[in-house]
């Protein structure tokens, strides 16, 4: 990519003087700042360029010294096991080795944060989170969207309904499907807002009398709610139909009435579906879930976080032969019982994702030729486009309390969080935004923030929003950190270990003592199976039980299914009775998952190899050649799993860390690998953008497979950025 070099003559309002930049600036980006991303705001070009190479200046160095810091204790680390290898850790001179070389940091006092002017969203509703590429705008824009989505779909839709009996969901409306939706929805209701008498399948009018909502029974009999306070207000749509409005656990709902719909026409009560309150959060990502390796790249995610700043952004594709516009949804508006109005937003709130302290990006170069920290680079450029919604440019408001909220992962213990928290302090300065507009999310996945979390958290106690525990990252850097310890357990096993439920609830524990309950969320780890809606509605009760009150879903119609489970349990309740519970260990958290010596058998080894590089495979293939950095990939049983670097973490992880102990051969991971690459090509046949790996071998994409697990050892932290985006840039 050409370059251009900047001179540009500053006139600084607030200094009056003369300034010079000399940034090397794509193009591309310079012309998207200055036509797309600065008017409407009081920043000239000259001061956003000059600001930020002020900004570069400040914090380079500081970045690079943290980063060399993670080496320098994983060095340690590593000479550590190797001084004791094949000894059993003595886990007391384990933890004196890690406080000595300042691995574990000084343990703080108890403290609450103070963080100021949250959405409720945050601070009080708990409620299912999605994370959605930016890059993608047809699937940032569903995202944004999925604060309400229909029940009734949801369930009609995924195996949440056996197909039993006839109720199968091919071809077109099933009625049989369709009254076991029905029913499921209405034992929901019976659940969520009880009646005094009788119940929802038994109901055939709703009435608002006397600031009462009545209900009549078949037998003509009138009832009403067990807690009145639950039916909230109404809204009027014409023609006969209205939609009623409850509140559960702090959840909105709306059933929705319109007898002359064909489902409302069949059903006695004239329910056609129930509106749900899903997707309460969102977090538009920069990071795990895009492939941006250049400046057009960062433009495209920039220029959508833009629209959704502003309220402008748009989609138009062709649904099932449907020509379809998609934007964001407008506020819901409702007349409440006293007669006042009132507006629900038509959108979830939106956090932004950046990208770690790790990588950098060539889109803006330093005088010296030099890529510049990308980390530094989204956090400057995410929070300028904020301030549209801040100062009221956007159609909509996100933040009705002015915050700009900014999702911050990968950070390797309390002094990168600090460096974060400076860097966000210096460009509310820079923008004069009040101190803490900017807040922080503290994505708990790396194994330096877990040990240390209290004291992370401390260093943010004015701005942080977030915490939540990654366990898939986690999981690798588990694996990179102790690498020289021994082999490690299967990837099936590892879910087992004792430090794995010492971190889930370690983390919730931290959480509360620091004052998260009513001001800060809690969050639990991604569903990975999108098509397996059942599990899922089984299975994931244990995330609001266990005192989240979020939890990452991987589809706005998982978002509407995860949100029956907030209705059914009351995560403020779980949470007072977690903090009588006694605390985590540290003990617990510092037990590496090793492998037992000689329990796997070959046909085993082999097994779990295949596993991995299948799963390497299917996602590195769309990343390089396509430049798609999440997708639903098929794993080694055809079972759709949702990937993003960070699974690619732990597959590439693990058989660098079997190919260092001797469990298998290099030559074996190669044959393992093009052995499922034919797999890979398989299950993408009906791919028309895909290109075939076998039976040459030499595509950049399988070369990048090879080299996550055969150099992942050596990769920092064992991250896989650096390999996919060299070779995404080689495949551009």
């Amino acid at each position: 990519m050409k370059f251009l070099k900047n001179i540009l003559t500053i006139f600084n309002s607030s200094k009056s003087e003369i300034k010079e930049v000399s940034l090397k600036i794509s193009p591309a980006l310079e012309e998207f700042v200055k036509s797309e991303m600065l008017p409407g705001l009081d920043i000239s070009e000259n001061y956003f360029w000059s600001s930020f190479e002020n900004l570069l200046n400040k914090f380079y160095e500081r970045n690079e010294d943290l980063l060399d810091t993670r080496q320098q204790l994983q060095v340690k680390i590593d000479n550590w096991h190797l001084e004791r290898k094949e000894e059993d850790i003595d886990i007391d001179d384990y933890k004196d080795f890690l406080e000595e070389i300042g691995y574990l940091h000084p343990r703080s006092k108890d403290f609450s944060i103070s963080t100021w002017n949250v959405d409720p969203e945050i601070r009080k509703i708990a409620g299912p989170q999605l994370v959605v590429p930016v890059m993608n705008a047809r699937f940032a824009l569903n995202a944004a969207n999925a604060r309400w989505g229909s029940l009734y779909d949801a369930l009609y839709g995924t195996d949440i309904i056996s197909e039993d009996n006839g109720a199968i969901r091919d071809g077109g409306y099933n009625p049989v499907r369709g009254d076991k939706v029905i029913a499921f929805s209405k034992n929901f209701l019976d659940e969520a807002v009880p009646l005094k008498n009788g119940k929802y399948d038994q109901v055939t009018n709703f009435e608002f009398v006397d600031s009462e909502l009545l209900i009549t029974l078949n037998d003509n009999s009138k009832t009403s709610l067990v807690d009145k306070d639950k039916y909230i207000g109404y809204m009027d749509k014409g023609e006969g139909a209205y939609g009623l409005l409850f509140k559960n656990n702090n959840l909105h709902f709306e059933i929705q009435i319109d007898r002359s719909n064909p489902i409302g026409e069949s059903d006695q009560a004239g329910i056609k579906d129930i509106l749900m309150e899903s997707a309460i959060t969102t977090i538009q990502d920069c990071e795990d879930s895009v492939a941006a390796v250049d400046a057009d790249d960062k433009i495209i995610v920039y220029r959508n976080w833009l629209g959704l700043m502003k309220g402008n952004l748009k989609r138009s594709f062709d649904k099932n032969g449907k020509f379809i516009t998609r934007e964001l949804a407008k506020d819901r508006k409702y007349l409440l019982k006293n007669g006042k109005m009132i507006l629900l937003p038509g959108r979830s709130l939106m956090l932004v994702r950046n990208v770690g302290h790790l990588m950098k990006n060539p889109a803006v170069k330093d005088q010296d030729g030099k890529e510049v920290p990308e980390g530094i680079m989204d956090a400057f450029f995410t929070s300028c486009i904020s301030i549209h919604d801040i100062i009221g440019n956007g159609k909509y408001k996100n933040s009705k309390t002015k915050s700009i909220y900014i999702v911050k992962p990968k950070m390797h213990g309390p002094d990168e969080v600090q460096f974060s928290c400076d860097l966000f302090s210096e460009i509310e300065k820079i923008f004069k935004l009040p101190q803490n507009t900017i807040k922080i999310g503290i994505m708990d996945e790396e194994r330096r923030t877990t040990l240390n979390l209290k004291e992370c958290i401390e260093v943010a106690k004015d701005r942080v929003i977030f915490i939540n525990t990654g366990f898939l990252d986690r999981t690798g850097d588990e694996i990179h950190t102790s690498m020289e310890a021994g082999p490690m357990v299967t990837k099936a096993d590892m879910k087992n270990q004792k430090w794995i439920q010492a971190y889930e609830n370690w983390n919730v524990d931290i959480g509360l003592r620091a004052g998260f309950k009513g001001n800060a969320q809690i969050g639990k780890g991604m569903w990975p199976m999108p098509d397996e809606m059942l599990e899922m509605y089984k299975t994931k009760t244990a995330h609001p039980k266990s005192g989240a009150n979020c939890a990452w879903v991987p589809s706005p119609t998982a978002a509407t299914i995860h949100a029956i489970h907030y209705h059914q349990i009351f995560v403020q309740s779980e949470q007072e009775s977690i903090l009588n519970r006694e605390k985590v260990k540290l003990d617990d958290l510092l037990k590496i998952p090793l492998l037992k010596k000689d329990t796997l058998s070959s046909e085993e080894i082999n097994a779990e190899l295949e596993n991995n590089a299948q799963g390497i495979l299917g996602y590195v293939v769309r990343w390089v050649d396509q430049g798609i950095g999440c997708s639903k990939v098929p794993d080694i049983n055809n079972i759709g799993l949702m990937e993003d670097r960070a699974t690619c973490r732990i597959s590439s992880q693990h058989i660098s860390n079997w190919l260092h102990h001797g469990l298998c051969t290099e030559e074996q991971v190669i044959e393992t690998m093009k052995k499922m690459a034919l797999v890979v090509d398989e299950q993408n046949k009906n791919d028309v953008n895909y290109k075939k790996m076998a039976p040459s071998f030499d595509g950049i994409a399988f070369k990048a497979a090879c080299d996550l697990a055969i150099k992942g050892k050596n990769q920092p932290s064992g991250y896989t950025e650096p390999i996919l985006h060299e070779m995404r840039l080689k495949r551009k």
